[in-house]
């Protein structure tokens, strides 16, 4: 029952990473009402260049190895930092939105728990 319930939690996590990187590059999905706050934090993010593309990528290939389930720990590591980034993007600028990326951030939490012991060498390490 525990094997089902991580392998259901890993691929829901990399179906919906999967989709929403996706989102970025073909945006599928329409935009909720944003606050002028949000708009000035896009606008500077997407003058830079870089940021979008990026985490799309980034959400594309964490979505890939999760639903394939070949480098998960490593996905997982990798996930972690922008998971916490949505839901303090929400908490702070757009809290109506916050749904999905409470689920992304919940299931990553709940998947490194579970994955804990293949991080014990690197949380020993002195």
């Amino acid at each position: 029952m525990k094997e089902k319930l991580q392998m259901a939690a890993r691929l829901l996590l990399g179906l919906i990473l999967l989709i929403f990187g996706l989102n970025v590059f073909l945006q599928f999905m329409p935009h909720s009402e944003m606050t002028q706050e949000v708009y000035a934090l896009m606008g500077a993010l997407g003058e830079a260049g870089y940021f979008f593309p990026l985490i799309g990528g980034l959400q594309i290939l964490v979505g890939l190895a999760l639903l394939a389930n070949r480098w998960a720990a490593l996905a997982l590591v990798l996930l972690a930092p922008l998971s916490v980034h949505i839901i303090l993007f929400h908490l702070v600028l757009h809290l109506p939105s916050i749904g999905p990326g409470l689920v992304v951030f919940l299931l990553n939490l709940y998947l490194l728990f579970v994955n804990k012991p293949k991080y014990d060498s690197i949380l020993a390490a002195k």
